[in-house]
C-alpha cells in the first residue's frame, strides 16, 4: 500500500508502516493542487490539520482506502462523504487524552491561585499576598460535557482533589461509576461550578456555549475549554464574565483560530479576543492542551496499531 503524508507526524508512524512494507510518501510540502493531482495513486492518507479533505478531494482519490487523523477532532475530514465512498477513517484520541487532562487542570489550578499574575507581579517587584489569596477545587461540583477520552481522562485526575462530578455525553450512556454521576445537560447548568468541555466541533456543538447556556446556569461557574474553539461564543462569554455569570475561564482553544490552528485567524485582534487578553479572569494557552512530547509519540503508536488490525494482510 502507498500512503501519502499530507503533515508532519511523529517518526514512529512511518517507521512502524514500512515495517509492513508500505511505501511512505512526504507530502507535508505539497499543495492542495498538488494532491489533488496525485492522490488518486494512494491507498492511504495521514493528515493533522493542513489540509480539509473535503468532497473535491476525496472523489479524486480513487484508491483510498482510509484516511489517519494524527489528533482526535475529525471536523477537517467529510467523514460522511468518506464512508459513502469506502473509506475507513482513523483518529487517535487515546494518544493525548492524558495530556489534555492534565493541562486542564494546570489551566484551573493556575487560575483558581493566581499564579500568573503573582508571578507577573513579582518580576515588578511586587509581593502582593492578600491580593493572591486563592480559592480550592477540594468540595466543589464538577460537570464535563462530553466523555469521551478526555473527558475520562479528566475525572480520573479530578478524582483526587475530592469533588462531586456530573458528565454528560449525547452519545454514551449508563456510564455512572465511582468517578462521575452520569446525567443530562440541564443537570450540569443547574449544579456545577466549574464546567469543562470535551466535545467535538460539528453543526450541533459549533457555540453551543452561548447566551442561552449562561442564562441556564444556576451558579456562578468557571469555564474550561480544551475542545475546539467555536464550540464557544466569544462574544457571549465576554457578556458573561462582565455579568459575573463567569468568574473565570481556562481557554486554550480560540474560535479565531485558523484552520490548521497554527495562528489566529484575523490580522487585527476583534475586541471579544481582546477583552479575553486583557482579563485577569482569563487563562490563555495556543490549542497546546494536547501537545506534549509523550502525545507526540503515542498518537502515532495509536494510529499504527489502528492502521495494523485493519489491514494486516500483505499489502
Amino acid at each position: 500500500m502507498k500512503i501519502l503524508f499530507i503533515d508532519v507526524v511523529h517518526e514512529h508512524l512511518v517507521s512502524y508502516l514500512m515495517r509492513m512494507d508500505y511505501q511512505c510518501h512526504d507530502g507535508s510540502e505539497l499543495s492542495r493542487e498538488e494532491i489533488l493531482l496525485e492522490i488518486e495513486q494512494y491507498d492511504g492518507v495521514v493528515i493533522r490539520s493542513r489540509i480539509k479533505l473535503d468532497k473535491e478531494l476525496l472523489d479524486a482519490a480513487k484508491n483510498l482506502r482510509f484516511i489517519a487523523r494524527a489528533g482526535a477532532g475529525m471536523e477537517n475530514i467529510d467523514v460522511e462523504h468518506a464512508k459513502m465512498l469506502g473509506i475507513q477513517c482513523f483518529n487517535a484520541p487515546e494518544g493525548n487524552r492524558d495530556a489534555v487532562a492534565e493541562h486542564t487542570i494546570g489551566m484551573l489550578l493556575t487560575l483558581f491561585n493566581h499564579i500568573n499574575t503573582a508571578d507577573i507581579e513579582i518580576r515588578k517587584g511586587l509581593w502582593l499576598r492578600e491580593e493572591n489569596r486563592g480559592v480550592e477545587l477540594l468540595g466543589r461540583t464538577v460537570g464535563i460535557i462530553g466523555y469521551g477520552n478526555t473527558g475520562q481522562a479528566l475525572a480520573k485526575r479530578l478524582a483526587g482533589f475530592g469533588v462531586l462530578m456530573y458528565a454528560h455525553d449525547k452519545y454514551e450512556k449508563d456510564f455512572s461509576d465511582d468517578l462521575v454521576i452520569e446525567t443530562n445537560l440541564e443537570s450540569i447548568l443547574q449544579e456545577a461550578e466549574v464546567i469543562s468541555l470535551h466535545v467535538p466541533l460539528n453543526l450541533e456543538t459549533f457555540h453551543m456555549v452561548n447566551d442561552a447556556f449562561f442564562e441556564k446556569l444556576n451558579n456562578p461557574i468557571y469555564l474550561i475549554n480544551t475542545s475546539r474553539g467555536a464550540v464557544v461564543d466569544t462574544e457571549a462569554l465576554v457578556r458573561a464574565i462582565e455579568s459575573g455569570k463567569v468568574l473565570g475561564a481556562c481557554l486554550d482553544v480560540l474560535e479565531f483560530e485558523k484552520f490548521n490552528f497554527e495562528q489566529i485567524e484575523n490580522e487585527k485582534i476583534p475586541p471579544s479576543l481582546q477583552y479575553l487578553i486583557d482579563s485577569p479572569k482569563v487563562i490563555l494557552t495556543p490549542h497546546v492542551a494536547g501537545w506534549t512530547q509523550e502525545s507526540h509519540a503515542k498518537i502515532s503508536h495509536v494510529l499504527a496499531e489502528k492502521i495494523q488490525m485493519a489491514y494486516s494482510e500483505v499489502h
